[in-house]
């Protein structure tokens, strides 16, 4: 293997291993842009789906949780990309980062939403009653006394899609942003030597993925309340 095809000008004045830290730049820049999105709008979601005495609500967040966990990621992208603009023009002056940030946002939040969902319906019950009790309004149970519970029972699963999110970024180089993997394809085709841009490429994905895992690890770990158990199976907790 050559690995001095990375010091090598790709024509534009830079090397390919500064085109490929480019590259990387943009993967980190694509995920955590969309991570804040999916967050946002997930956590929405989720805490819509359970409000009590709200149908309509409730029936808005499941649609919207269904429409976007049942189209694929890529098939959403196109949307945004190329069908949205035509039906709304003023949408051709938005950046094709911004977009490839709400679709792929809009996609994790669908799947976000059903965590959130889950991790309140695990709570007892009790814990929402005790809230009712001290006079909060529903909002405030949720954000005093639901929501840092609830946030604490999903941080294993929500650090998963962390991580999936930033591998499901790759798809942005079907609307040609310059991220890890349309470098890793164009610097193939440029080179021809497929074998020493793919393995690098893996090992930055590889890397980055592993630094959100201890970073959530580390965040889990802080936001952990001696003494809480979850029951397993039971959904209660002590």
């Amino acid at each position: 293997m050559d690995w001095q095809v990375f010091l090598n000008d790709d024509g534009s004045g830079r090397t390919y291993l500064q085109w490929m830290f480019d590259a990387w730049g943009w993967t980190l820049a694509v995920a955590g842009c969309s991570w804040v999105v999916a967050m946002v709008v997930g956590s929405l979601m989720g805490v819509l789906r359970t409000l009590p005495n709200s149908p309509w609500l409730v029936r808005l967040a499941n649609a919207w949780v269904e429409l976007f966990r049942n189209i694929p990621l890529l098939v959403q992208i196109f949307l945004w990309y190329f069908v949205l603009p035509k039906i709304f023009p003023a949408m051709q002056a938005v950046p094709g980062f911004t977009l490839v940030v709400f679709a792929l946002g809009f996609f994790t939040s669908s799947r976000i939403a059903e965590q959130v969902r889950a991790g309140i319906q695990a709570l007892p019950k009790g814990q929402r009653y005790a809230g009712m009790a001290v006079g909060f309004t529903t909002m405030q149970t949720y954000r005093y006394v639901i929501l840092p519970m609830a946030f604490r029972i999903i941080f294993p699963p929500l650090t998963s899609e962390s991580m999936n999110l930033l591998k499901n970024s790759s798809v942005a180089f079907a609307v040609s942003i310059s991220e890890l993997t349309m470098f890793a394809m164009q610097a193939q085709e440029e080179t021809s030597r497929g074998v020493e841009v793919y393995l690098a490429v893996t090992a930055l994905y590889a890397v980055s993925a592993f630094a959100v895992n201890r970073v959530m690890a580390f965040v889990e770990k802080k936001m952990q309340i001696p003494g809480f158990i979850v029951a397993t199976g039971t959904g209660g907790g002590h």
